[in-house]
Formats: structure tokens, sequence, C-alpha cells
């Protein structure tokens, strides 16, 4: 929602003031926009390996979306977990393994839809309680592994962010290439009457507007939006860590969620009486 109204916004302050008192048709250039567009799109093909490319096409519908977790996931995340710890130290870790090795037929994790829906993030709670199933105990070992695992995994989300962040700092030097080409042609054509000769040169000016304009206005913000969703991506795993590592050292369920749940932003975090009410409400 906020990316449409924000389009909208940027079109019609941009192209809607200067409809005010110019000519729209002269905006209209489309060889000034295959040099831009194409330009960019070639020197983000030859600066990213095929691993991000393939990223940005999977992941740029986010740009729209937005995070994926609100605070309904995080309030549903915490059930998995409270649940999960409270299986563990009613009768041992053990008990998790038939859980954790077919997530997605297990009565424990099939009372959690949307955390289940999550492929990732069952794998990365799979993984640690497979972990502590085979008898892993030192708690500070384990985050320490936790911790490599999510720098790889922001590594290879900012290099997606940073692959659209890329493409939009080209585009106002693309943007003068595609103007200084106009120049040329405008150059060829020197004898032309003035008329002819204003047309070309306001062509060519089109190139440096539209690179700035799209790089600035569109591909830029939409890099910085793949950048905060990957990010709320992050704080959801983060969340799971801090929990596990509670319930390593030994406190309650309670505590263990209680600890994760501090961990969150205020615009996700549920209220300790509402994590009390849904631990209250969870199946038996």
């Amino acid at each position: 929602m906020l990316f449409i109204v924000g389009f909208l916004v940027v079109v019609g302050c941009v192209i809607g003031g200067y409809s005010i008192h110019g000519d729209l048709t002269i905006l209209w250039q489309p060889i000034e926009f295959l040099i831009i567009f194409g330009g960019a799109f070639g020197a983000f093909m030859i600066g990213n390996p095929k691993p991000v490319v393939m990223g940005v096409a999977k992941n740029f519908s986010r740009v729209i979306t937005g995070p994926r977790y609100n605070k309904a996931a995080y309030e549903e995340l915490l059930g998995v977990l409270f649940s999960v710890f409270k299986l563990a130290k009613t009768k041992g870790d053990l008990a998790l393994e038939t859980h954790v090795e077919a997530p997605n037929d297990s009565p424990l994790f099939g009372n959690f839809p949307i955390f289940l829906k999550d492929h990732h993030a069952v794998e990365f709670l799979c993984d640690y309680l497979r972990i502590l199933t085979l008898g892993a105990s030192n708690p500070h070992e384990i985050e320490a592994v936790m911790e490599a695992e999510l720098d790889l995994h922001h590594h290879d989300d900012t290099a997606i962010s940073g692959a659209v962040l890329g493409m939009g700092d080209a585009m106002p030097a693309l943007g003068i290439v595609a103007a200084v080409l106009g120049i040329i042609v405008t150059m060829g054509s020197i004898t032309e009457p003035p008329e002819i000769l204003g047309g070309l040169i306001g062509a060519a000016l089109v190139g440096t507007f539209a690179g700035i304009f799209l790089s600035y206005g569109f591909i830029s913000p939409m890099g910085k939006a793949l950048e905060n969703s990957f990010g709320a991506d992050a704080n959801y795993l983060s969340c799971i860590k801090t929990a596990i590592i509670g319930h390593m050292q030994g406190y309650a369920p309670q505590i263990s969620v209680e600890f994760a749940r501090k961990s969150l932003s205020a615009d996700v975090r549920p209220t300790f009486a509402e994590v009390e009410e849904m631990i209250g409400n969870l199946p038996t």
C-alpha cells in the first residue's frame, strides 16, 4: 500500500508539476530510455553473479508487499517456541526428534500455519533443535554458530538489495550518457532552424532528467525497501536464536519466550499480557 501511495506521489508531483507549464510529449523519448535502462541492466548483469541476479528477480515483489512479518506472525512464533520448549522440558530434547525431522507432518507445528509456511524459518529452528537432540549442550558454542549463519544470511541478502541500489546509483550517470549522445545528434544537425534544434536539445536533456528521476524517485527507494524487508527477516531469525539460547541455558519456557519477546522492535512486539493469553489458549 505504501509503495503505491509513494509511486503516485512521485509521479504526481514531478510529472504533474511539469505538465502545468510544459509539454508532456517532449518527455517521451524511447531512445533515451533504451540507453538508460539498457545500460543499467547490462551493468547490473556484469557486476553481479547469477545467484544475486536470480535473487533480485525472486524477491522483487517484496518491494510492493513490504516486510512479511507483522505482530500476529511474531505472536504465533512465540507460541511455537513456547510449545517446543515446553515439550522439551517435560519429556526431554529427544522428544523433539520426530517433529524436527518432518515438521510438515508434525502435530506440534501444525498448530501454527503462519510459521509453517516460512520454509527458511522452519529449517532454521529445526536445524538447531536437531542439534539439541544430538546432545549439544554448550549455549555459547551454539550461539556462535547461529551468529555465523545469520551473518552469512545477512551477507547474501545485502548483496541482493545492494545490487538494486547500485543500479539506482548508476542511472544518473547513464542519463548523462544519453544526454551527451543526444547532443552529438544535435550537433550533426546544427544547420537546422532553431525550432528543430530546440526540439533536439530538449530531447537530449530528457536523458539527464530521466536518469536522475528514475534513480532517486524509484530504483534507489526500491533497493532500500528490499533492504528493510531483508532486515525484518533477520530480526525474525534473531528472535528464534534468542529463545533457543535461553532454553539451552536452562530457563523455563516462559522465560525463554520472554527473552525473545523483549528482543523485538516496538511495532511488532506483542505485550506480555497478549503472550500470556496466547500461551493459555495453546492446544495441549
